[in-house]
């Protein structure tokens, strides 16, 4: 049966199935039993499952994740979850210099089947220490996969694959997706890791999104189409393994490519995607592709500096205009009433 359901509402449910069929499972990190529950992703899960497999955790990332680590070798399935990811830097090195490289350093003998989510996006004055978005570092390392769903029906589907898979998973979420809804199924299913999604067909440029700039870039499509412009969008819900076939195919389709991308421009994924695409279909492109991201300076928390710091779908409007050699036009998008730093009224504090 398929109904509404919210994406924070989906990635508990996803957990509590899987803790559920699978004893071995467990799930912690700061704030975790907390009555807030991690944005509502873990409420009543402690309740249910008892204080041994759903823990809250010292302000010891590093050390947290070396228990986590040992555990997942001994057979348990842990999910850790961090507030934001800017805490996990402190972890950097259990996460690169073990979870990532012990399969291949002990011949596969051996795996260390652990999620490690992470909390990304702007929001309330956060800044330079609580809202960068790291994932090109993530995907950058052989051996971790990394994940960012950008739907409900994704957060579910996806989380449930992470936590049975037997290497390490990055599983991103993008604060402001967390009230969004749409249609989950309800019991257990998979969506594979390693697959992109074609969420708009369109025939004149195709924008290939990552995250919250998903959601950026299907309303970025619908105002396009008002104007005559038909774009695609690719949702790429997966960094490690990439769909390198899917977003090929959509620009050899379509000729023209912008990417979106939630973290900054230099060094960021979002070079991955183009590089992948000019590698592979070259021949095809009608003109050099774009990327949207953030620019070279740290997150602000000023209000006043966050109106100028974020791309939004009006700026793959005018990106996309230009690449089809259209005049820049002043009403891309009409003016949102809701402050930049803010992604709806619903969604409140205190984190």
């Amino acid at each position: 049966m398929t109904r509404e359901l919210e994406f924070f509402k989906a990635l508990r449910e996803a957990t509590e199935l899987c803790m559920e069929a699978d004893a071995r499972v467990y799930i912690m990190g700061l704030g975790v039993p907390d009555p807030r529950g991690i944005f509502g992703t873990t409420l009543g899960l402690a309740e249910r499952f008892g204080r041994r497999r759903v823990l809250d955790m010292p302000t010891s990332e590093n050390a947290m994740t070396g228990i986590a680590i040992g555990s997942a070798l001994v057979g348990n399935r842990p999910i850790l979850t961090h507030q934001r990811l800017d805490f996990a830097l402190l972890s950097m090195d259990q996460i690169v210099n073990n979870a990532a490289k012990w399969r291949y350093m002990f011949g596969g003998q051996q795996s260390v089947p652990l999620v490690i989510r992470l909390i990304v996006g702007r929001g309330w004055g956060q800044g330079p220490q609580h809202s960068q978005s790291l994932q090109s570092w993530f995907a950058h390392v052989p051996g971790l996969k990394v994940v960012m769903p950008a739907t409900p029906y994704d957060a579910k589907g996806l989380l449930i694959s992470a936590i049975e898979d037997n290497d390490p998973v990055i599983f991103i979420e993008h604060r402001w997706l967390y009230n969004i809804k749409g249609e989950v199924p309800a019991g257990m299913y998979r969506v594979p890791l390693g697959s992109a999604q074609v969420r708009r067909a369109g025939s004149d440029i195709t924008i290939v999104a990552l995250s919250h700039m998903t959601i950026e870039a299907l309303r970025a499509a619908d105002r396009l189409a008002t104007m005559g412009i038909s774009a695609e969008v690719v949702d790429v819900r997966t960094l490690r393994p990439l769909d390198t076939a899917t977003i090929v195919a959509s620009a050899a389709k379509t000729g023209r490519v912008l990417v979106a991308d939630t973290g900054w421009k230099t060094g960021g994924f979002s070079a991955e995607i183009v590089a992948a695409i000019v590698e592979r279909a070259f021949t095809a492109l009608r003109c050099a592709p774009r990327r949207v991201a953030l620019p070279d300076t740290p997150t602000p928390t000023s209000a006043a500096l966050v109106q100028h710091h974020y791309p939004g779908a009006h700026t793959l409007v005018h990106e996309a205009r230009a690449m089809l050699g259209l005049p820049e036009i002043a009403d891309a998008l009409p003016p949102s009433s809701i402050p930049a730093d803010l992604p709806d009224s619903s969604f409140t504090g205190p984190f």
